[in-house]
């Protein structure tokens, strides 16, 4: 199904979630209607927090596709552009066809599956007299998702037999020793459903296999003369044993490794955040081997996955878990945070402390933390807890019996509601009123937000109110808001407003993809989420200061609060990190930290539009916080000295 600039209306569905209470709709918005400005912000806040912006900032990517485009087409055609974004690819499509004396022949057709995408594409579109090159908007109903199923589609009902493609070919390599080549699909042929591959990898060193580390690389043209990579830098090197690294033209882009903590900024000129490489963790201890002995690999993929196996003298690691239906799909940092000695330890002293003061004590676990309901339950034979889990829902349920069973502890005293907190008051589960409200706060699919998106805990616990006891303990009891200025060169340069794009003009995508450096006068760009010790070169300017409190003891308001920060050593600040520490106790002798000291949480990154060199002139900077108790949000204003 196409649509042209000529047609109806487009309509599509679109997702709105309510960061206080956890609640999302789908809703239909028509292009045009009601709703449209209503949406406008949600669209905006969404399209902030993708890798839009940072992959268009990405130099050497544009450049790249710009010279495959142009190599590969030799004649006027019709081309498809599949997830065409900003219609950066189509133009590229459209003014290479335009040099030749049969242009009227050229037709490009860009396909876009996300409504505000769309309209923001056509915005590009018109902004660079574009609009009518690029003929064709074909909706959501026309491809699937994935890229294998995507191809297929393609294949089947839109592409010519053998087309030419941009790119022209992916390769995947893994590496549990020295990389090697896993799988490589054709883009120009329809792909298989599935696959599978088998192979003996040397061990380079004797050890334990704890995981084996993925990545592909892009040949963008026939030839194989213009390639995107994503490896890591380890392997960047003539002698990694990659044939492709050594052979001429052969161009990588040096991605940054997920697992990086900070790169100097001498030859991070490319540092970006929109491709990672893929960690797949092995099962258990992991597989041990000796230097130079084989290890047996398989590798299998199918449309929206791929596994690996591995064996070694009679040993055998995968890492497709099977659980059964006591299988939790947990983020890696949720995993580390509870694997973490020191987090565990505070709320188990926290716990114990609380807990042995109380006789048969109704504990509600506000939020999704299956291990504090386990450790009630371990702790206290006599509390009853009822956990709300609102987003494991019956997972969580299931998950919380086959640990009880493998663990010898009873689960009877534990209800699982699977909805948020506050539908006890009108379920009428509650008989008694309520001795201990406790989360972490951690609320399933909510990790890759602000902090202060965990504040849901503060409304739960207004919305129970009523059913709290006059000596009820609330854990955490107060969540502070933190901030230090930051020198952050590599995050800002990737969230720096565009203007051309290999020639096309962008400015207009900046507000809606969250740019934030060298903004206009008076505009600001979002606050945005980011694990600060992934942002390449980063360095702390500033003591850390508190900037605003919320006393979960108290039901939900509105609070604001500006300080000044003096800077304690000199450089230059690009913005401020933000994060939440929650207090345990009353004492304040127990707190949990999201900071950047930690890996397992986001924090709010507030970028300067320009950066401020700090010396004796510039000493200091101001910044404003304001909590909207009735939407959940943080407004976050900075202020440099003039």
């Amino acid at each position: 199904m196409s649509a042209t600039t000529a047609c109806p209306k487009t309509r599509a569905f679109q997702l709105r979630v309510n960061p206080l209470t956890g609640d999302s709709e789908w809703i239909v918005v028509e292009e045009g209607g009601d709703r449209e400005e209503l949406e406008e912000k949600t669209s905006k806040n969404l399209l902030a927090t993708t890798s839009y912006l940072d992959m268009l900032n990405d130099s050497y990517r544009n450049w790249a596709f710009r010279a495959a485009i142009e190599k590969t087409i030799k004649k006027p055609c019709h081309v498809l552009d599949i997830g065409a974004g900003t219609g950066l690819l189509s133009m590229m499509a459209a003014r290479t066809m335009a040099k030749f004396e049969e242009a009227s022949e050229a037709k490009v057709s860009a396909c876009e599956s996300y409504l505000p995408m769309g309209k923001l594409m056509r915005r590009v579109l018109r902004k660079n007299q574009m609009e009518k090159k690029v003929s064709e908007i074909l909706d959501s109903e026309l491809l699937g998702e994935g890229l294998i199923p995507t191809l297929q589609q393609a294949h089947d009902m839109l592409l010519a037999k053998n087309p030419q493609t941009v790119p022209y070919r992916a390769t995947t390599y893994g590496q549990l020793s020295e990389p090697f080549k896993i799988f490589e699909f054709d883009f120009w042929k329809k792909p298989e459903s599935h696959g599978e591959i088998e192979m003996s990898i040397k061990a380079c060193s004797d050890g334990n296999v704890i995981a084996v580390i993925s990545w592909w690389v892009l040949q963008l043209d026939e030839e194989g003369s213009i390639f995107y990579s994503t490896a890591p830098r380890w392997t960047n090197c003539p002698d990694n044993g990659m044939v492709e690294n050594c052979i001429p033209g052969y161009i990588v882009f040096e991605a940054k490794s997920h697992r990086r903590v900070s790169w100097t900024s001498e030859g991070n000129e490319n540092w970006c955040d929109h491709w990672k490489q893929c960690v797949w963790f092995i099962s258990g201890a992991g597989l041990p081997v000796l230097k130079d002995k084989l290890v047996l690999f398989k590798a299998a993929y199918d449309e929206i996955k791929i596994s690996y196996h591995l064996k070694c003298d009679d040993q055998t690691c995968c890492n497709n878990f099977n659980f059964g239906n006591c299988l939790l799909e947990l983020s890696p940092e949720r995993v580390a945070v509870y694997g973490d000695k020191d987090w565990r330890s505070g709320f188990i002293n926290a716990m114990r402390n609380t807990l042995n003061v109380r006789s048969a004590p109704l504990c509600i676990i506000a939020d999704d933390s299956v291990f504090l309901t386990i450790l009630i339950s371990y702790l206290s034979k006599n509390a009853n807890t009822i956990s709300s889990f609102p987003g494991l829902q019956e997972k969580g349920a299931q998950y919380l019996q086959a640990i009880a069973d493998s663990n010898g502890f009873s689960m009877d005293r534990v209800k699982v509601i699977g909805k948020r907190a506050s539908y006890l008051l009108t379920d009428n589960l509650i008989q008694q009123k309520v001795d201990f409200l406790v989360g972490e706060p951690f609320y399933y699919g909510n990790e890759g937000a602000l902090p202060w998106q965990n504040l849901r805990f503060w409304k739960e616990r207004t919305l129970l109110d009523s059913i709290l006891s006059e000596d009820v303990v609330i854990m955490p009891c107060k969540g502070i808001l933190k901030v230090c200025a930051m020198s952050l060169p590599d995050l800002w340069r990737s969230r720096c407003s565009l203007k051309k794009v290999e020639g096309f003009d962008h400015s207009v995508v900046n507000e809606t993809l969250g740019a934030c450096g060298n903004l206009p006068p008076l505009l600001e760009g979002p606050c945005l989420p980011y694990y600060i010790w992934q942002c390449g070169e980063v360095e702390e300017l500033s003591e850390i200061l508190p900037l605003m409190e919320f006393n979960f003891l108290e039901p939900i308001h509105a609070c604001s609060r500006k300080i000044k920060i003096e800077f304690s050593k000199l450089g230059i600040c690009h913005g401020f990190a933000l994060w939440i520490d929650w207090v345990l106790d009353n004492k304040k002798s127990l707190l949990v930290s999201t900071g950047p000291i930690s890996r397992y949480w986001k924090q709010g990154v507030k970028l300067l539009s320009k950066p401020l060199a700090v010396n004796a002139a510039y000493s200091f900077a101001e910044i404003e916080a304001f909590f909207d108790h009735s939407s959940g949000e943080i407004t976050i204003s900075s202020f440099s000295p003039s």
